[in-house]
């Protein structure tokens, strides 16, 4: 086979990494791919959002199959483009992505279809959001209704605090069009974790659980960012919360969206909080995380490319996956100043020539420059990733690797993975 990544990220990264495995592939190429990605593909240098140069380049070099990485051009309907040109594409068409597209959306989705989550209501009107979020106790969670690159949640201390925000995102028009509309909900208590199932269109197939961690600093402290590392298996997800996780809310989803219309094929990922009352819905993306899914291709045992082909093709009911039992821990190391503003060029020196059996880099956001060095591009930059018999093993040989890598400009977390090693050591 002849496949087509579409993307940049880490999440690209290890698509590539694990398709490339595949004795099915052939011929592997990247959209635009960074410097780690040459490696495993040859990189093409069209970008994701390039619909027209990205069919007329499938069509030309007879692409069997096109991976969609990132959520962008999902939405915006790169699925539909190819398919109409009759080039198979794993990735939900235009529709079927705006449970991603629209929080508003996917938040009556769950309502329609009596998916647990948290109460809410969506606002065009600045005024209206403020009198309704004063109906819900301290803290209350602002959205902004559209994409937002994972940055368009605010969670309000106070109503001082979700008022600025409904005015930062509503007037201020700190997200574009994005904040035009908002959702406002209650808080959710528990824990959060990142679920994931594959689709096609009628049938979901569970994949390993994640965690995510989202803020920027040691101990979940500060702003929220694009996700600052991750580690598979979450001990929060015990068998019986998985269970219900699929049986209340991603079969009753994929179920509801063939009804509306608009069939989900591809990758359904579920952010879930584990409450005292069970699971409950925070939201739905509509492609992997980024970086769950470096933990994910680093446990699964499985070729990815038979399973991407029966989302295509609509034969998951027979399928399954098999998982390597090791636990995964991916250590994002990010540019000085991110999520803020973040200077690009930075040199990383002494990365691995090589990638061991149990330990991976991922570049994120990185290129060669004229001298052959690996340059920083962006804010997250590289996905440091090992496998181990537990989280702590894991995360101890990540952090191993991590020391090792020359780059003053960057920085990481030094926790990834504490919550289930705080679990590993309980009593």
């Amino acid at each position: 086979m002849r496949i087509l990544v579409v993307g940049s990220g880490g999440r690209e990264h290890a698509l590539c990494w694990k398709i490339a495995a595949s004795p099915l592939c052939d011929k592997l190429f990247c959209a635009p791919g960074n410097a780690g990605i040459a490696d495993e593909a040859e990189c093409v240098p069209i970008g994701a959002e390039e619909f027209d140069r990205l069919v007329a380049f499938a069509t030309e070099s007879r692409i069997d199959l096109v991976v969609v990485g990132p959520e962008a051009p999902l939405v915006k309907g790169l699925a539909d483009r190819l398919t109409e040109a009759g080039i198979p594409v794993f990735g939900p068409s235009a529709k079927a992505a705006e449970i991603e597209g629209s929080k508003g959306f996917m938040k009556d989705l769950a309502a329609k279809y009596h998916i647990p989550t948290a109460r809410y209501r969506r606002f065009t009107d600045a005024a209206a959001a403020k009198s309704f979020a004063r109906t819900l106790p301290p803290p209350v969670v602002i959205k902004a209704d559209g994409l937002a690159a994972g940055k368009g949640v605010v969670i309000a201390a106070s109503y001082a605090e979700a008022d600025a925000a409904i005015d930062d995102m509503m007037l201020h028009h700190q997200f574009g069009q994005a904040g035009d509309s908002v959702v406002v909900e209650e808080f959710l208590v528990g824990e959060e974790l990142s679920f994931f199932a594959l689709c096609d269109g009628e049938t979901a197939l569970p994949m390993a659980s994640a965690q995510d961690h989202k803020q920027v600093g040691d101990g979940d402290t500060g702003p929220n960012t694009g996700g600052m590392g991750a580690y598979s298996p979450a001990p929060v997800a015990t068998p019986d919360i998985e269970r219900r996780i699929m049986d209340e809310i991603v079969r009753p989803a994929v179920a509801g969206l063939k009804a509306e219309g608009r069939p989900f094929k591809g990758v359904l990922f579920a952010g879930i909080m584990v409450t005292a009352e069970g699971p409950k819905l925070i939201e739905f993306n509509a492609r992997f995380g980024d970086p769950e899914c470096e933990v994910l291709c680093l446990r699964l045992m499985s070729d990815l490319v038979p399973a991407l082909q029966a989302c295509v093709d609509g034969t998951l009911e027979d399928f399954a996956l098999r998982w390597y039992p090791e636990s995964a821990v991916s250590v994002v190391m990010a540019t000085k100043g991110y999520p803020g503003a973040v200077k690009n060029g930075s040199v990383i020196r002494n990365l691995p020539q090589q990638n061991a059996d149990d330990r991976i880099v991922f570049h994120c956001g990185t290129k060669k420059n004229a001298q052959g060095e690996i340059e920083a591009q962006g804010g997250r930059v590289l996905a440091v990733s090992a496998l181990g018999k537990n989280v702590r093993e894991a995360q101890a040989k990540a952090y191993s690797l991590v020391d090792t890598i020359q780059w003053p400009e960057g920085f990481c977390r030094r926790d990834i993975g504490w919550r289930a090693i705080q679990r590993e050591v309980a009593p």
